[in-house]
């Protein structure tokens, strides 16, 4: 893929040709970089999101992106309702650095044993993070990550996660123009 994990080339998008939520963004991400997407509600944040992982197709321009893992806003809709998180994080990661994992999201083991309601929604939100770090991914898409913690926990999981710079490149959407000027090495705002 070259030296950018990911690419976004004059990218033009929007539900209709007459109302763009974005004309001629262009940015990258490299290996060691967090980015942060800031804007309001309905601005195309996450929208952006569904670009890079191909599940929208631009009006204009290319995008590009290295293997990806994400985690959503919503925790409660990242996971099944009636399968253990333990089984589900196993369906599509390797669990050979679960124990380091749990230890830096401050998740206890017997929790990844439960059903996702049986979490709150902060512990829920972790283990999404926990099962997109075990993915492995070059990239790792952030969709308001931490808008489920308190601020205490919020800086620890982004402080933590931080430290996995050196293996990634992370891309925060995040209304919290704070959290971004605090961890991202550059803000997009849309």
């Amino acid at each position: 893929m070259g030296k950018y994990l990911i690419e976004v080339k004059n990218l033009s998008f929007g539900y209709t040709r007459e109302k763009l939520l974005f004309k001629d963004l262009s940015f990258t991400l490299k290996k060691g970089q967090i980015k942060a997407i800031v804007g309001q509600s309905g601005s195309g944040k996450s929208t952006l999101f569904e670009l890079i992982l191909g599940n929208l197709k631009p009006l204009i321009g290319e995008v590009s992106c290295a293997a990806p893992s994400e985690v959503f806003q919503d925790p409660y809709s990242s996971f099944h309702p009636s399968y253990s998180l333990l089984n589900q994080i196993k369906d599509v990661a390797s669990t050979k650095d679960l124990k380091e994992y749990i230890e830096i999201l401050n998740l206890d083991y017997e929790l990844l044993l439960k059903l996702p309601h049986e979490l709150s929604g902060g512990q829920l939100q972790r283990a999404s993070i926990l099962r997109a770090m075990l993915m492995e991914p070059e990239v790792l898409l952030l969709d308001e990550p931490t808008s489920a913690l308190d601020n205490v926990i919020q800086l620890e999981v982004m402080s933590k996660l931080i430290k996995n710079l050196d293996e990634i490149g992370m891309l925060l959407i995040t209304h919290d123009l704070e959290l971004a000027k605090w961890c991202a090495d550059e803000i997009i705002q849309i």
